[in-house]
C-alpha cells in the first residue's frame, strides 16, 4: 500500500491517463473521477493526502469546489494544487485566494508536478520522518517495527502497528471505519467494518497497560479519533 493517497479530478482522459502513470511510478496511491460529483462521491469514503485538481471541469469548476472545499470543516485540510491551462498572474492570484495550496499550469513537466506535490505535502506537514514517528511521548520506528511509550518498548501486532502508525500521523481528526479500512487495510481488501472495532479494542488494550487508552477515542455515530485531548 502506498505512503500517500492522491485524488485526481481530471476529465480530459488523455491527461488523466498520463498523471495517474506518472504519480503510480513515484509510489503513490492514485483516485481518480472526471467530475466534482464523482469526487464528492470518493470523499465520503476515502479522505485523500492531497488533490489535482483540474480548473475548468463541467458544471461544477475546480475553483469553484476548491471554495467549497476550504469552507468545510471535514475537508478544508486536504491540501489542494489547481492544474490548469490559465496562465495569467490573475488567474494564479485567484486559485490561491480561494485556498488552493498550489497552481501548476498545463503543459507541465512531469517531474516539476511531483517535486510540488512533494512540496506541498511537506508544507502541509505530511512529510515528515517517516521512519521516526512520534506523538507526545509514544514512538514508533518503522525500520525496526517497534513501539515504545515512554522508554519502554511494547509488543504490538503488524494490524495493530498500522493502525497506530496511522494514528500517530494523523491525530486529532475523526475517520470512519470505512475510512480506516481503506487507509489501513487498503481499498482492495474485502473485511468487514467490525474488523476495525476488533483492532480498535485491541490496541486501546495495548494502550491501557501505560494509561494511554483514553487518547483512542470513540465518536458517537462516527468513528474514531486520536488525541490526547479528553473529550
Amino acid at each position: 500500500m502506498s505512503q500517500f493517497t492522491l485524488l485526481v479530478v481530471e476529465d480530459e482522459e488523455a491527461i488523466r491517463s498520463m498523471l495517474v502513470i506518472v504519480l503510480q511510478q513515484h509510489n503513490f496511491n492514485i483516485l481518480t473521477a472526471v467530475s466534482v460529483a464523482e469526487a464528492q462521491l470518493i470523499l465520503e469514503d476515502t479522505l485523500p493526502d492531497l488533490i489535482l485538481l483540474d480548473w475548468m471541469l463541467p458544471k461544477v469548476t475546480g475553483d469553484e469546489w476548491t471554495r467549497q472545499l476550504k469552507s468545510d470543516e471535514s475537508f478544508r485540510d486536504i491540501p489542494i494544487i489547481l492544474l490548469t491551462a490559465k496562465g495569467e498572474e490573475s488567474d494564479k492570484i485567484r486559485g490561491l485566494d480561494l485556498g488552493a495550496d498550489d497552481y501548476v499550469t498545463k503543459p507541465f513537466s512531469p517531474k516539476e508536478l511531483v517535486s510540488r506535490i512533494k512540496a506541498v505535502l511537506r508544507r502541509s506537514g505530511k512529510i515528515h520522518d517517516l521512519t521516526q514517528i512520534k506523538f507526545q511521548d509514544i514512538s514508533l520506528n518503522t525500520e525496526q517495527h517497534s513501539v515504545k511509550i515512554g522508554d519502554k518498548e511494547i509488543e504490538i501486532s503488524p494490524t495493530e502497528f498500522r493502525l497506530l502508525k496511522f494514528f500517530l500521523t494523523h491525530p486529532n481528526k475523526v475517520y470512519t471505519r470505512t475510512q480506516l479500512l481503506d487507509q489501513v487495510w487498503g481499498r482492495s481488501t474485502y473485511i468487514e467494518e467490525r474488523t476495525v472495532d476488533v483492532h480498535i479494542r485491541r490496541l486501546r488494550k495495548i494502550l491501557a497497560g501505560y494509561q494511554r487508552e483514553s487518547w483512542l477515542q470513540t465518536v458517537r455515530g462516527f468513528g474514531y479519533r486520536f488525541t490526547e485531548k479528553q473529550p
